[in-house]
């Protein structure tokens, strides 16, 4: 009566055991099965026609975002070469430096192929840079990732491929010889083993051939380096990727620029800061983002702070800093207040390289918070300003302060001339109103450009209706631009300033200036003033 109970206890006791014995058998034997399989664990036998469902491999070249966007760098390599030293200081500084950039995340979603995630990848990426290191010849996910990047390339689609020889010769990869052409040839022998067609293994080393022949980076120094050398030639690659937006009429700038690069090239070293001044639509925006568009590729951390003088009245300093640091650090809202911004941009950017475009100051404090020395910046940083006023480039102390005038009666009439007519002369019959119009707007772009516009495919008629006007006043939207230098008067300035427009332009300031001190106005300040803004000019004899 005993066995049976017994014989039920014994087996509740052993059976644990037994099952624990199984399962580190299974276990021994599925890790044998691994380790036989180590080297083509990130491949196996994949190519781009057969390419199979993956989950952990830690090889696999997963994309860190949807299929639907575009990268700015595709970055192909072997993690065990390179992935923790070389791509991670290379990934970050690109990041760092503004560039969107694909590198695998190790984190593939489940259930997902890898095929389509890099095709797009690589499509939707203007750079694209192999990094080809000793074991990336034993790899199928890297070899079929080049055979895509060289596809791309020779098919005309743009693509830009800066190959980077890692710690291997160029000749070794072309030839498949040295320590580089073991690891390729020991890997096509175990896929021609496995069955894989020969025209794989023959498009992998078409591809190695075509990318060592082009002109690429040697990584056989200090790796540093390197990274800033790569980051720069990405730069200069996605130079148009970064350019601000300007009008395609220019007309008449390239002298500006020209002035203004020269001294920016014969101090390409120190810590610049160009300020650029003139009266409200003289162009002051448009020069000052050409000169940021031919410097941008130069720097890896640029920031265009647009129309400070309404952004600080609606948002306050401190939005503006916070801005700054997210376009520099790629950091947000930071900061809380003014003091709190200025402690914080001084030590952080002062080892940074910036590029930094302050447009429309119209105060002191704008300019001590977001620039307000060069120590906070490192060598070779430009800061631009644009500003009405040259009283807050003088106080800033900058290197450089250009004057924008206006422009002559030739370069008016072509400017004029594209905005009515889509070319640079009028046609005979409009000659003479395109005269009249543009004596009227004293060489002013933003007029020029405005009235252009407003007249283009008008009948005659309009045309005399406009020039009547224009003698009596500006076109609104000129006006109300023009209007903001004159709303920041005070009151005396304001009644010195419409005194001399109305009434006495040609005439000696030092006669007028016992009226105005008679009025309270204070006239040696206003006439300053006014003068600084560039709403009046003073010639050598005093004549306003």
């Amino acid at each position: 009566m005993h066995r049976p109970i017994f014989g039920h206890s014994f087996a509740v006791l052993v059976a644990p055991i037994l099952l624990s014995v199984l399962a580190f058998s299974f276990l021994n034997k599925k890790k044998a099965s691994t380790d036989g399989n180590a080297k083509d664990v990130d491949s196996g036998t994949s190519s781009l026609s057969t390419m199979p469902m993956a989950t952990n491999s830690s090889e696999s070249r997963a994309s860190t975002a949807p299929t639907e966007n575009h990268f700015e760098v595709f970055l192909s390599f072997r993690g065990q070469d390179t992935r923790k030293g070389f791509i991670d200081h290379l990934y970050n500084g690109l990041i760092d430096a503004g560039i969107c950039a694909f590198k695998d995340d190790n984190e593939l979603r489940q259930g997902e192929k890898i095929r389509p995630d890099l095709l797009v990848a690589i499509k939707n990426s203007k750079v694209l840079i192999p990094i080809l290191s000793m074991n990336y010849g034993e790899s199928s996910w890297c070899l079929d990732e080049l055979v895509q990047i060289m596809e791309c390339k020779n098919n005309s689609m743009g693509h830009i491929v800066l190959p980077i020889f890692y710690k291997v010769e160029a000749a070794h990869v072309q030839h498949q010889i040295g320590s580089f052409g073991k690891a390729f040839q020991e890997h096509g022998s175990r896929l021609r083993k496995r069955g894989v067609k020969p025209t794989i293994l023959e498009k992998w080393r078409k591809a190695l051939i075509e990318v060592s022949s082009l002109k690429g980076l040697n990584a056989d120094g200090y790796e540093g380096e390197l990274v800033k050398l790569v980051i720069r030639k990405v730069l200069n690659e996605l130079k148009k990727e970064f350019e601000l937006v300007i009008s395609k009429n220019l007309v008449g700038i390239d002298r500006h620029i020209e002035k203004v690069m020269e001294f920016v090239y014969n101090n390409s070293h120190a810590t610049l800061f160009v300020g650029i001044h003139g009266m409200g639509g003289i162009g002051k925006t448009t020069l000052a983002k050409t000169i940021n568009n031919q410097l941008s590729n130069k720097f890896e951390h640029r920031s265009f702070i647009a129309d400070i003088r309404e952004s600080c009245k609606r948002n306050g300093l401190e939005y503006l800093q916070n801005q700054l640091i997210s376009n520099i650090l790629k950091k947000s809202n930071q900061v809380s207040n003014r003091d709190e911004g200025i402690m914080f941009i001084s030590s952080k950017f002062e080892g940074k390289k910036v590029l930094i475009l302050l447009d429309d100051v119209d105060d002191d404090d704008q300019l001590m918070a977001l620039a307000g020395n060069h120590n906070w910046f490192s060598s070779g940083s430009m800061i631009i300003i644009t500003t009405r006023n040259k009283s807050f480039l003088d106080n800033a102390e900058v290197d450089c302060n250009y004057e924008l005038e206006e422009m002559d009666d030739d370069i008016s009439l072509i400017l004029f001339g594209r905005h009515a007519f889509r070319k640079d002369a009028p046609p005979s019959e409009f000659k003479v109103p395109t005269c009249e119009v543009v004596s009227s707007t004293g060489g002013l772009p933003l007029s020029l450009e405005v009235l252009g516009s407003f007249l283009r495919d008008k009948k005659p008629n309009i045309w005399r209706d406009t020039i009547k006007k224009l003698r009596k006043v500006p076109h609104k939207k000129v006006q109300e631009k023009l209007k903001v230098s004159y709303d920041a008067l005070e009151y005396g300035q304001q009644q010195i300033f419409l005194d001399i427009a109305c009434f006495f332009t040609g005439t000696d300031g030092r006669i007028l200036s016992y009226m105005w001190d008679a009025c309270g106005f204070f006239p040696n300040e206003g006439i300053e003033v006014l003068r600084l803004m560039s709403l009046i000019k003073v010639e050598d004899d005093h004549e306003l």
